[in-house]
């Protein structure tokens, strides 16, 4: 028979009830040191005071009232992200995957609309997630996301990762835009390298395409820069952004140029929850946060004493890890076993970790870590690798 909730999961037997910051409390009372923070989603960790408060007050008020009305959250927020940010607008959805359909959207209707309706093709890379959606699963391309749910949405060429003569063998009269996440989540905590992004966006203007980024995961203050692309000190036409910047509510977003969202007229788009109130008014808190560069000090300070004490870990475990490997607060042990034994073994230790491609354990703990935490993450890490070394 099958349960009642889909079995599309396979779920760890843990029964969290509460969460502290960087802590999460399993229905036995156990405390859990969180170092996934719900796939990188919980920036400012759980039941963060300030978050409570933003949705406390606004759920007093008024919750939802669709997009068929002047929303003053979703303004709020709207500004500050452009002013923020390269975008000159910003679209709100529920999720990176939604944000994920837009882009591809805006990127279609961007050439359809100057006269090159031809231009539908997409490059995109292996190892890529851009979300489960028809388009998101069409996008990354991997026969695990893709087997069993064709006809495949059309328009999508699958290049290697850090291929760039590839990419250049690739760009055609048909190419309208690039895909890439700046850093790599699901694909193994792979950054691409500033110069390649620097490079890219230059081959970007000269063939006349649209960049891309997805930060879903990478954004909103993830990699010690509100935004992972500001290391290379360039700017896409289009980004998708999401989990961070709900803070844990729902909530995602497209930013634009306003030449890219040229195409997206009254009617081309529209979502009956996205940028609702409720969501926005979390999401104006998050920002308020996030956006500080003093808070992204702390994250780049904080993101260089955790990689000094993993770098100590994989020397103290050489049997169980290779190396480590990320920015900022965004960091992956690769480890010699399967990642989800270590995940596994991490449970019995009381940390949650999150397993990727190419053997990686992804370590993505809340931006406001302390330095305490950071001490007893690694003592835990550390017994979980025993534990792996010694079963």
């Amino acid at each position: 028979m099958i349960p009642s909730v889909l079995p599309t999961y396979s779920r760890a037997p843990l029964h969290f009830v509460k969460g502290e910051g960087t802590w999460l409390v399993e229905e036995d009372g156990r405390r859990f040191l969180d170092l996934g923070s719900g796939i990188a989603v919980n920036a400012l960790g759980h039941a963060n005071p300030a978050l409570v408060a933003a949705l406390t007050e606004q759920a007093g008020k008024l919750w939802h009232v669709s997009n068929l009305y002047e929303i003053p959250q979703q303004q709020a927020l709207a500004d500050k992200l452009v002013d923020a940010t390269f975008a000159d607008t910003v679209f709100f959805t529920n999720s990176g995957t939604e944000a994920c359909e837009l882009a591809v959207k805006m990127a279609r209707k961007y050439w359809y609309d100057k006269g090159q309706p031809e231009k539908t093709d997409i490059l995109t890379f292996s190892g890529s997630f851009h979300g489960r959606s028809s388009a998101g699963i069409a996008a990354a391309g991997s026969e695990k996301m893709v087997k069993g749910f064709g006809p495949l949405l059309p328009g999508f060429v699958h290049l290697p990762f850090g291929d760039n003569d590839a990419l250049l063998a690739a760009i055609t009269d048909t190419v309208g835009a690039i895909l890439i996440e700046p850093v790599q989540g699901e694909g193994g905590i792979r950054p691409l390298p500033d110069s390649t992004l620097r490079w890219m966006r230059d081959l970007c203007d000269e063939r006349g395409i649209l960049l891309i980024l997805d930060e879903v995961q990478c954004g909103m203050g993830r990699t010690g820069k509100l935004f992972a692309h500001e290391w290379a000190g360039i700017e896409p036409d289009i980004m998708m952004v999401a989990k961070g910047i709900g803070g844990g509510f729902p909530l995602g977003a497209v930013l634009a140029t306003e030449d890219a969202a040229s195409g997206m007229t009254p009617g081309t788009h529209g979502s009956t929850y996205g940028g609702n109130p409720l969501g926005c008014a979390v999401g104006n808190a998050v920002m308020d946060h996030v956006a500080d560069p003093a808070f992204l000090a702390e994250v780049n300070r904080k993101a260089g004493l955790l990689r000094q004490k993993l770098e100590g870990l994989i020397a103290a475990h050489p049997e169980t890890f290779e190396e480590v490997r990320g920015m900022g607060l965004m960091l992956g042990l690769k480890t010699r076993q399967a990642p989800a034994d270590f995940v596994k073994k991490g449970y019995d230790a009381l940390v949650i970790t999150v397993p990727a491609a190419d053997n990686i354990v992804r370590l993505l703990p809340p931006l406001n870590i302390t330095d305490d935490e950071i001490a007893e993450a690694t003592a835990r890490l550390d017994a979980a690798a025993t534990a792996l070394e010694t079963a």
